[in-house]
């Protein structure tokens, strides 16, 4: 359980009571599209919004633009035409020039890799921890304090001094997202958080994102695991093989819409014989196999 919740307040953060919402986008995308190379389609015509403090999902297949989009809502990619908003302010190469709104913009929106290898690289998981902060020139005092909080909320204190080349997954994965953490930013933004984590580190992190959803963070999970995404009731906005919206909407409106999952490939059918009895059902993951006469 996650039994132990940050206790700093600067920029107004805090675990200790939920931020005050309103009807207020934290982010916004109008007719966004990314093309790699400027050839190579991976988004077309996106329109988004997500609410302060909402818990969203972006459902597809593997190769559909799930991690181009949060990406892009990370700032590290820019649209090939479209527009992103943040909080109202337009977020592109030319406004990040300003250094202010490149300070503003770092500070609150965080991203975890779905490759945590991708992520780490300081000497220590401490430095880890630490190297966020910093970069924002945090007192150092105050810098250490965040992170030994971090690490004890995560359960990584006897792990502190260790490269992460010696960690297990679900530690690095732990670490990533602590590092995240100590940078006290208003959105998270997920890559599959849960691949390749064993139940229990699966466990721990599902209950890690509703705490952290329910102090007014903003969460945004990319993945393609549709008991997650039932396990945390996200609005769900599902991206097609076109590299389009699809669907946006509740989770139980998606999820029982088989004839969408199937469309874009979430999940498929596939013919069972038992003797002389031809079945066919719909499998995947999370639907249990069901039979059609």
């Amino acid at each position: 359980m996650v039994c132990r919740f940050f206790s700093f307040f600067s920029g107004g953060f805090t675990l200790m009571g939920r931020i005050k919402l309103d009807s207020e986008n934290i982010l916004s995308l109008e007719r966004v599209s990314y093309n790699y190379l400027d050839t190579i389609c991976a988004l077309s015509d996106i329109n988004l919004d997500i609410g302060i403090g909402e818990r969203f999902a972006i459902i597809g297949a593997n190769g559909t633009g799930k991690t181009t989009l949060l990406h892009m809502m990370n700032g590290l990619i820019h649209p090939s035409s479209g527009r992103l908003f943040f909080k109202g302010h337009e977020i592109s190469k030319k406004t990040l020039k300003d250094k202010g709104l490149l300070r503003y913009f770092r500070e609150r929106v965080g991203f975890v890799f779905q490759d945590s290898d991708v992520q780490l690289f300081c000497p220590t998981v401490l430095d880890e921890l630490l190297y966020g902060p910093l970069q924002l020139d945090m007192d150092e005092k105050e810098a250490l304090d965040r992170a030994l909080e971090v690490m004890q909320m995560l359960r990584l204190e006897n792990v502190k001094d260790r490269p992460s080349y010696m960690l297990s997954g679900g530690e690095k994965k732990k670490v990533a997202i602590g590092s995240v953490l100590t940078m006290n930013p208003e959105v998270l933004l997920l890559d599959e958080p849960t691949s390749g984590l064993d139940p229990k580190t699966q466990c721990f992190l599902v209950e890690l994102m509703f705490a952290l959803n329910d102090a007014g963070k903003t969460l945004v999970v990319a993945t393609h695991d549709l008991s997650l995404v039932d396990e945390l009731q996200a609005r769900v906005a599902v991206i097609s093989e076109e590299h389009r919206i699809e669907k946006t909407g509740g989770v139980s409106e998606i999820l029982e819409d088989e004839d969408l999952l199937l469309r874009v490939n979430l999940i498929h059918e596939h013919i069972h014989r038992h003797g002389e009895i031809t079945h066919k059902h719909i499998h995947s993951h999370y639907l249990f196999h069901r039979h059609k006469d």
